[in-house]
């Protein structure tokens, strides 16, 4: 079962660093620079920003759907970074060392299973739920917060 995690595009979110402060904070974003790390795990490159590094901490609708399961919240974005493109079976560094819920959902936007289990055992759980051929696709989340970190498919 080969699977790959999907990056935020870049594309979608350049324009945000062109805006002042005041108009971020009009769309409930807000410009920060890292001071710790990790704490700070940008959605397009799926790494952890460094320390200094400028992101933008947004709302994002990163769950649509017609289903009740449609979602909503924060993500930081590191500026000037491009849209990571991961091999199959690839997982990102910023997952290992993080607590995280793995949802499950079908065609139709309906959670089917959830798991939290620790970032070092991703490629397991991924597979896991995949064993289950109603699962269309996978959302990662940062289990304490429940940020949303990105999604999976089958490939």
């Amino acid at each position: 079962m080969n699977f790959k995690i999907l990056a935020l595009d870049n594309k979608e979110f350049d324009s945000y660093f062109e805006l002042s402060d005041s108009e971020l904070t009009k769309i409930g974003g807000k410009r920060m620079i890292v001071d710790e790390n990790p704490g700070f795990p940008c959605r397009v490159s799926l790494e952890d920003a460094k320390i200094g590094e400028e992101v933008i901490l947004l709302p994002f609708e990163f769950h649509k759907t017609e289903s009740p399961y449609q979602a909503k919240g924060p993500i930081f974005i590191r500026k000037g970074i491009k849209t990571k493109e991961l091999a199959i079976n690839e997982i990102p560094i910023m997952l290992n060392h993080r607590l995280l819920s793995y949802r499950g959902y079908d065609k139709n936007g309906f959670m089917k299973t959830a798991i939290t289990e620790k970032g070092d055992k991703t490629k397991y759980v991924i597979k896991k739920i995949f064993d289950n051929e109603d699962i269309e696709y996978i959302q990662i989340h940062n289990s304490s917060p429940g940020c949303y970190n990105c999604e999976v498919r089958r490939n």
